[in-house]
């Protein structure tokens, strides 16, 4: 069975078809990409996996889970866990408390605890913060952990973002442009640095980019889409020189 099985996966915005008969399935520790122009539907995907959105037709599997109806946050406790395009963190709390913050849907303390500072409470509290440092010394962000998040270089607000993602032990970890705003050196580190989370966390990676050199690089299998529809799939090479995705890329700045 694959981890993640997608099969024809609609979703309509006010009748404009944003997602149209999409298929995937995504076997255990996999790295995929799925590239395509602006607008081709590539987030509207990842907010429907992550219930951002409900499908308008069409069904989402997680280890056989049907995902369609479910809140985001049940989705975050199946197993999937995602960043974005634009870096989202709580940027007056800490390192820390960002990443605390992730451990707080399986939580064991009762609300009443949590207010009165009683039973189960400082045990929990304990232990999210003893795992919120272990993985942030696993990213080497520890000696960071006081400071405000605001206050880290762009590279590191990214690295901090996929550590809290991690936080919430996904089996599904979805990328959204991971290295939008970095420099050429950056994007080899990054390459490096998502391998590295693949094997370290032992995580299936579905990966959006449109820095090539990225995809290329890293990704086993890549997924195009344009105006919603999956117009090729394959392995790089393949995907490199198919006539219908350089069309869909002509004026696009990306060199594939």
């Amino acid at each position: 069975m694959p981890l993640l099985e997608i099969q024809k996966l609609t979703h309509r915005f006010a009748g404009l078809c944003a997602v149209s008969d999409f298929n995937l399935a995504v076997e255990p520790h996999e790295l995929i990409g799925v590239i395509g122009p602006n607008g081709a539907g590539k987030t509207t995907v990842f907010n429907l996996i992550t219930g951002v959105y409900r499908a308008s037709e069409g069904s989402i599997k997680l280890d056989g889970l049907e995902l369609v109806g479910l809140t985001p946050h049940q989705i975050t406790r199946s197993g999937i866990a995602r960043t974005f395009q634009n870096i989202r963190l709580f940027k007056e709390l800490s390192v820390l408390d960002n990443v605390r913050i992730a451990h707080y849907g399986q939580i064991a303390y009762t609300p009443a605890e949590a207010l009165l500072h009683i039973g189960r409470f400082r045990a929990e509290e304990r232990r999210i913060t003893n795992q919120a440092l272990d993985l942030l010394s696993i990213f080497k962000l520890d000696e960071m952990a006081g400071e405000k998040a605001k206050n880290l270089p762009y590279g590191l607000q990214r690295r901090l973002e996929i550590a809290r993602a991690l936080a919430t032990e996904p089996k599904l970890l979805l990328l959204d442009e991971p290295a939008a705003g970095m420099n050429p050196n950056e994007i080899i580190q990054l390459m490096d640095f998502i391998g590295w989370i693949r094997k370290t966390f032992s995580v299936t990676i579905i990966l959006i980019e449109h820095q090539m050199r990225l995809v290329m690089g890293i990704c086993e299998r890549l997924v195009v889409l344009d105006f919603g529809a999956t117009i090729a799939t394959g392995r790089c090479s393949d995907i490199q020189n198919n006539p219908k995705v350089l069309e869909a890329y002509l004026g696009e700045e990306v060199a594939i």
